[in-house]
């Protein structure tokens, strides 16, 4: 299997998996504080990420590599799971769609200014075109509107594209599954303690949803769809793989279709091929 192939292979595992994690932030905060969540979710996911480093016996990264690593963790650590569960309390997990939309092309930008790539001019154009279509179809699909939520959102994507596309590049050097790792361990001090401060009195009312969806969101959205997401960027080009971000809200409603008996329209599904055929468009013109 040649580089570019195993390259999205891995990046379309790594968004399967992060399909899951707006509904699932959205169930947590029903129950939970958002910022309890979001340092919460960092520590757990950091202590096993610190367990793996010292397993496989990691060297430490270099002085050089910290401020790129402050960068991933700001971005993906912190950032991006903070701003949409704060948002998630104003708009629905289907009105973010929207914004998710908007992640490849995000992720593109930051993978010109960050990675040094040069997509060809008809990459943007494709890029555009499927980002176009996702916000489409969810501002067609409708969703309550909250400016506060949306301004949220926005800054999420902005923020989560940079992580992407930085995690990206130090991956090249330190390896995938090592950079989210090490940009985990490096907030855990500060996640442990945050968690212990916006720690709830109690977690009486706290149902097994809830939990189900913390245990989620910091195993699999934090730690091992990074894995794949990461290893996927470096094999494969940032602002290449990054489109298949584009599939993430489709992969949303299947789960919807499969789990909870959601009805899947014929437009759904044509606006899915579109997207399919944007992302190939984008995937031959990236480099």
């Amino acid at each position: 299997m040649d580089r570019m192939a195993s390259g999205w292979i891995n990046g379309l595992i790594g968004v399967v998996i992060f399909s899951g994690s707006l509904p699932a932030t959205r169930v947590a905060v029903m129950q939970l504080d958002p910022v309890f969540l979001t340092v919460a979710r960092a520590a757990i996911a950091g202590l096993l990420a610190l367990c793996l480093l010292l397993a496989f016996r990691q060297k430490r990264p270099s002085r050089n590599d910290i401020v790129s690593l402050a960068v991933v963790a700001f971005g993906v650590v912190l950032g991006f799971p903070l701003l949409t569960a704060l948002a998630l309390q104003h708009v629905t997990s289907a009105h973010s769609i929207v914004f998710i939309g908007l992640l490849p092309l995000s992720t593109a930008i930051f993978g010109v200014l960050r990675g040094g790539e040069r997509p060809k001019p008809a990459f943007w154009i494709f890029s555009a075109l499927g980002s176009a279509l996702v916000a489409g179809f969810a501002l067609v699909q409708g969703g309550a509107a909250s400016p506060v939520g949306d301004g949220l959102m926005l800054a999420a994507i902005i923020v989560c594209g940079l992580g992407y596309a930085e995690g990206a590049r130090l991956s090249r050097t330190l390896g995938g599954w090592q950079v989210i790792c090490w940009a985990l361990v490096l907030s855990l001090p500060v996640m442990i303690a945050l968690s212990i401060t916006f720690m709830p009195a109690t977690f009486s009312n706290v149902a097994l949803p809830a939990w189900l969806s913390l245990a989620y969101v910091s195993l699999f959205s934090m730690l091992i769809g990074f894995i794949f997401w990461y290893r996927g960027l470096v094999q494969g080009g940032i602002a290449a793989v990054g489109q298949l971000q584009l599939l993430q809200p489709f992969f949303g409603l299947a789960l919807a279709a499969t789990l909870l008996d959601e009805p899947v329209t014929w437009a759904m599904l044509a606006v899915t091929v579109a997207v399919i055929l944007c992302v190939a468009g984008a995937r031959k013109f990236a480099r």
